[in-house]
């Protein structure tokens, strides 16, 4: 991967780890006091979610953001490298269940079937996406396990 792209995937990561921290900072306490009129547990749970769903944002960053560097200095393919992809996972699957959760708070109210059918189908795409990196990762497992049995060869 050259540097050019290292570097636009790096800055690309800043500016959504710095929206996540405004999001977190700004716009999650108007929403918190736009909700004021729903059950205490209701504006409770949906400001959770919506902070961990940032955070899981985040933290994904922060694995790409190792990964990359793991890519720049060649090391990649070792075992070293699961560990943020399995993080990736975790987090992708804990986002997924969180958008599930604000979906299913969605039901009981006004919000038109198809914004709630919408929600429901994007949980169901970020649960898609862990499990594309789930297959991803066996990939890597195989490319690291190549490697080493290329370096026994030579």
């Amino acid at each position: 991967m050259s540097r050019l792209t290292i570097g636009a995937v790096k800055a690309v990561l800043i500016l959504a780890v710095a929206g996540g921290v405004v999001v977190q900072t700004a716009v999650i306490p108007t929403v918190w006091a736009d909700l004021r009129e729903v059950s205490p547990a209701v504006r409770l749970t949906v400001v959770v979610a919506c902070v961990g769903w940032i955070a899981c944002m985040q933290l994904v960053a922060a694995c790409v953001w190792r990964l990359l560097t793991m890519v720049s200095a060649g090391s990649v393919f070792s075992a070293r490298a699961f560990r943020p992809v399995d993080v990736i996972i975790g987090a992708a699957l804990v986002a997924s269940v969180l958008t599930a959760v604000l979906a299913t708070l969605l039901v009981p109210g006004d919000a038109a079937p198809g914004l709630v059918g919408i929600v429901y189908g994007l949980a169901l795409a970020i649960a898609g996406v862990a499990l594309i990196i789930v297959v991803m990762r066996a990939l890597l497992r195989q490319a690291i396990e190549m490697r080493s049995e290329l370096a026994e060869v030579v």
